[in-house]
């Protein structure tokens, strides 16, 4: 194949951010954001790497997405590289849900977009989203390769013992309730990049892959596949996140409603949005949170302790469900900056092989390392997520098969 470019889309409710990759080199072209779509204040960020030229941002009204894209692809021709170039090999989508039928990246036509539509029930927030982007790049280029790659989709590979819920069975498929996980490609790419890192084939190691950002999530990788992971159905479920509650009692949910007079949207407001960090102390910062703790914050101190507890018992979970645990991969925005909570996390389980060299933790980069002592039984690494260079990989081979 001639054409070796991929643009990589994430198209949210009012934004778009965007990378073009050379598949190559795995190089990025440019990178982008359009942000408060529909809004009289709406913004275009876009850095134009190939050309090493400077950021450039614009401001005013974008109406919606179809505009947003144009305006992306005006950015892009600017510098060379527009969307009609022949260079251009397809646009890759992430897509939040997928369901149990996508398993894989998918080219998209017209039943594949009927079925992601058909799963925007178990996520409203942003399969719509995700369609719309998919809906405008057609037609922008309908000659042009669009594959869908899910962020549920490295999941499928949990075995139905870790996939299901213990409710009836009939009404559990009957409303498509099972555990499916999402974060999937960053798990995929991250529990790779921590096989090389200790330099043998992803099929040879056991990870627990721990996404921290947000949005938080662990994995359990068995020798490149996913056996269980913390998110569920939705993801609220798991861990304790910036703004979501994770694991709670579903009791909790009766209670607010006939004791606490609460309507299902607001509880569901309350859970997805007024809980996790900013719940129990105000801030879902890390960087902020730590800096109350050093303070004296009584709150924050409290706030990030049961962060790290959660956190702690996800990690025990998981060795316990892999057996042999090789590594433990801290990702994404906390699990790559914050050393505080690496640290914490893995207090106390040096029984179970697990440590950090305080050195080795206290230094930032942004190339994957280790930083567990040099005899230790098992690996303690940091490693920055690339989730557009994942779906731009997954694209690439998907139209490169199918040519």
């Amino acid at each position: 194949m001639s054409s070796s470019r991929v643009l990589v889309l994430n198209s949210g409710s009012s934004s778009v951010k965007y990378q073009l990759l050379d598949m190559r080199d795995s190089g990025r072209l440019a990178v982008g954001l359009v942000e408060r779509i529909g809004e009289r204040s709406s913004r275009l960020k876009h850095t134009p790497l190939a050309t090493g030229g400077p950021t450039r941002e614009s401001n005013g009204p974008i109406a919606d997405h179809d505009a947003a894209l144009k305006a992306v692809a005006a950015e892009l021709a600017q510098d060379g590289l527009g969307l009609d170039s022949p260079e251009l090999a397809a646009i890759g989508h992430r897509v939040v849900h997928g369901g149990k039928h996508f398993t894989e990246p998918t080219v998209v036509d017209d039943t594949v977009l009927a079925e992601i539509e058909r799963l925007i029930p178990v996520a409203p927030l942003h399969n719509p989203a995700n369609l719309t982007g998919i809906r405008t790049a057609r037609a922008l280029r309908p000659d042009l390769p669009q594959v869908a790659v899910f962020d549920t989709a490295f999941h499928t590979t949990m075995p139905e013992s870790a996939a299901r819920y213990a409710i009836d069975v009939e009404t559990a498929d009957a409303h498509r309730i099972r555990r499916y996980g999402f974060h999937g490609t960053s798990h995929a790419y991250v529990s790779r990049a921590t096989a090389k890192l200790l330099g043998r084939a992803p099929e040879e190691v056991n990870v627990i892959v721990l996404h921290l950002g947000n949005g938080a999530s662990a994995s359990a990788v068995r020798g490149g596949v996913c056996v269980d992971t913390s998110m569920g159905l939705t993801p609220l479920e798991g861990l304790v996140m910036g703004t979501r509650s994770g694991d709670t009692d579903p009791a909790v949910i009766f209670h607010l409603a006939r004791v606490g007079g609460m309507s299902i949207d607001e509880i569901d407001t309350l859970l997805n949005k007024k809980s996790g960090l900013v719940g129990l102390c105000g801030d879902n910062d890390m960087r902020e949170i730590r800096r109350r703790i050093d303070e004296g914050d009584a709150r924050a101190k409290l706030a990030f302790d049961i962060y790290i507890h959660r956190l702690k018992k996800y990690i025990g979970a998981y060795y316990a469900v892999l057996g042999r645990v090789d590594a433990v991969a801290f990702t994404a925005g906390v699990g790559e900056n914050a050393a505080e909570v690496r640290a914490a996390a893995v207090a106390g389980l040096e029984t179970l092989g697990l440590a950090v060299d305080g050195g080795l933790n206290a230094v930032r980069g942004d190339e994957p390392r280790l930083i567990s002592p040099a005899d230790a039984r098992v690996a303690v690494a940091v490693v920055p997520t690339d989730e557009e260079l994942e779906i731009a990989t997954q694209t690439y081979a998907l139209v490169r098969k199918t040519n």
